[in-house]
This record gives structure tokens, sequence and C-alpha cells, in this order.
């Protein structure tokens, strides 16, 4: 029974895989603008204003190299058959940079920056967030709520300025752009990882800052409801030690909800925050989007979509799998 809820949830996500990739091939194509053309105008505005006679013939000529001149339903079989194979074409505003090497250039920052925020704001925040809702916690403590509000409801982007502007233009602790310092060669040296964790500081705090409201306020609600139920009752009247009610019967329940939502958040951090790197010019996937949105540059766009479908989906998948794992009271053969 468990092979085959196993295999009847892969054969699930790989439906969901491939719908959401048709949606994404589709989606674009559906505005009807032409991103050669769209292109050429661009570089006709930064060269002298107006194009060339031959612009189309350019335009055609492109569009054979990026196989956009064939039938609707054949580049549809082309890109479901490069897709399976994680191979994105390349990409129209850089080219001949494909789509693969610029992902290869800046998952990691994204990742590595995203990864390390959720992860701290989650660990953070949970715990907080339990206290703050527990009888016994002391009062200051519970004035932290309010708190949790606010930093909750704030964006990313514009705790980001707010940051940027005190502490960097400001006091000058921290730089203002990029990754790391410019002309510095990338390596795996002290001083250059101290100069990455140095660019990347305000942009992991604004995130980690708002995240941490966000999964507060998320295990606050769940541990209120928690302390209504019969096991915690019968915890309390066995006469169980605070703290082993608090970590094993509370906490315990509170947190599987919480671990969905880090699911789902672990599956979006490739996809990068995108506002945040662009106002402080991080080299991650977000601006890497920016920029192809802004270029109508669809083969990166459709690049990006689907890692990131595919980065939720296997996420999910995972998080289903391993449910079972962390409340033993969900079985397999229930399902």
């Amino acid at each position: 029974m468990r092979a085959g809820y196993v295999i009847r949830r892969l054969a699930l996500v790989l439906a969901v895989v491939w719908l959401a990739a048709s949606v994404n091939f589709f989606v674009p194509r559906i505005g009807g603008r032409d991103p050669i053309i769209e292109k050429l105008l661009q570089e006709a505005q930064f060269r002298s204003g107006h194009l060339d006679s031959g612009y189309r013939e350019m335009a055609a000529e492109y569009g054979k190299k990026f196989g956009l001149d064939q039938p609707l339903y054949k580049q549809y079989v082309r890109y479901l058959t490069d897709t399976v194979q994680f191979k994105f074409g390349a990409s129209i505003s850089q080219y001949p940079v494909t789509v693969n090497e610029l992902l290869a250039n800046t998952v990691p920052w994204t990742v590595g920056l995203l990864g390390v925020a959720t992860i701290v704001s989650f660990g953070l925040g949970t715990f907080l967030g339990a206290l703050v809702s527990w009888g016994r916690t002391p009062i200051y403590l519970k004035a932290l709520i309010p708190a949790f509000f606010t930093l909750s409801a704030i964006p990313y982007y514009l705790l980001g300025l707010v940051l940027l502007y005190f502490f960097a233009f400001k006091a000058s602790w921290f730089p203002i752009f990029g990754g790391y310092e410019a002309g510095t060669l990338p390596s795996y040296s002290l001083d250059f990882i101290l100069n990455v964790l140095r660019h990347a500081t305000l942009p992991a705090l604004s995130i980690v800052l708002v995240g941490i409201g966000f999964w507060a306020l998320g295990m606050r609600a769940m541990m209120v409801t928690m302390q209504g139920e019969d096991y915690m009752v019968q915890a309390e009247a066995k006469g169980l030690n605070e703290r082993r009610i608090f970590w094993r019967y509370a906490i315990r329940n509170a947190i599987l909800p919480q671990s969905t939502s880090l699911a789902l958040s672990l599956g979006h951090i490739v996809s990068g925050a995108v506002l945040v790197e662009v106002i402080f010019g991080y080299p991650g996937v977000g601006s890497l989007l920016f920029l192809a949105i802004r270029e109508f540059d669809y083969f990166v766009i459709t690049g990006i979509v689907f890692m990131v479908i595919v980065a939720i989906a296997l996420a999910m998948l995972l998080m289903d799998l391993i449910y079972p794992v962390l409340d033993p009271r969900i079985k397999y053969s229930a399902a």
C-alpha cells in the first residue's frame, strides 16, 4: 500500500509539472509580442533611435535560430523535449549565452541567501511564537506580539530600503550594492567569503526580520489552538513536567502546519526575492528574472518559472512523504 501511495503521488507530481510547464509555454505566446523585434527595438533606442530598414529580415533570421519560425505545435514538442532534459535554450537578450549558464551563475547566490535566511527566520520565529503564546512566559516576551504583527506586515523590499538607508548610506557599515566588492576575483579564500557575507548581510536581514514576524504569528495561532486540546489537558492532569508538555505535546503538534509552509517557502527559494535582489543589486535569480521580464526574454522567464515549478512540486512531495514521520497518527494506508 505504501509503495502504491508513493507511485500515485509521483504520478500526480509529474502531471502537475507537465500542466504547469504547458501553461508556462503558452502564456508568453498568447500576448502576440515578438521577443526578437522587442530586442531590436531596445537596441535601436540605445543607438540611433530608429530601426534599420531590414530589421524584419533580421528578426526572421534570428527567429530561425531560436526556432520561432516553426508552427506552434512543433515549438511545443521541442519545448517539452528540451525541458525534460532541463535544456532551456539560449537567452535572447544575452545571446549566445544559454539560460542554463545564466541559472548556474545565479542560483547559488539566491539559494545561499534565501536558504539561510528562510531557515533562520523559521527557527527563530517558530520558537518565539511558541514562547509568547505559552501561559507561563514572562510578560516582557509577550510584549513582542505587536512587533511581530508589524514585521509580518512590512514587505521585504520596503524594510530593505530602510536598512539600506540607515546602515549603508548613513552609517556606511555595509556595502550598498552587489554580491561582492567590484574588481574582486571570486575564490574560496577567507577574504572573499567574508566579503560575500558582508554584502549579503542587509538583504538577508530584511528577509529574516519580516520572516520572523510571519512564522511567529503562525506558530502563536497554532499554539493557542493546541492548549485547549484533550491531550494537553490530560498531560497537565498527569502532573507532567512543564517543559516536557511544552516541547513534547504543544510544539510537536503545532509545528506540523508550520512544516508545510516551510516546504512551500523552500520551494520558492529558487525564484529569488526579486525586489530585494534588485534593490541591493544582488546577483541572484531574482535580479535575472527582473532583467528578463524587462527585456521580454521569455526563454529565460520560462526557464526560471519551470525551475520554480519543479522545486515546489518536489518540496511538497518530500513533505507529503515525511509527514508520517513527523506525525505518527498519519498513515499511508489511510490516504
